[in-house]
């Protein structure tokens, strides 16, 4: 499977309390991907009233294909595309 920076995809993230299955978008560039093997992808979340010094609201979340208003959070991973 290809990916392209900005690209929202649904990963298995990491967290304190385990596993959680939730979208991310993909931070990795198309060069990047031609030489690593891994993706790079930063959290997305639903969370929108605790926000915190780097989290960014979303503005066109339903344009992405989010079915609610959404956050980016700087809650970054390195993952196998495998997993995405």
């Amino acid at each position: 499977m290809t990916f392209n920076p900005g690209d929202v995809v649904t990963v298995d993230f990491p967290g304190v309390s385990g596993v959680k299955r939730r979208p991310a978008v993909v931070l990795s560039s198309t060069t990047y991907h031609a030489i690593r093997p891994d993706v790079i992808v930063g959290l997305i979340t639903t969370q929108t009233t605790s926000l915190g010094t780097t989290d960014y609201v979303l503005q066109d979340w339903a344009t992405a294909g989010l079915r609610v208003a959404s956050v980016f959070r700087s809650f970054i991973v390195t993952l196998h595309p495998r997993l995405i």
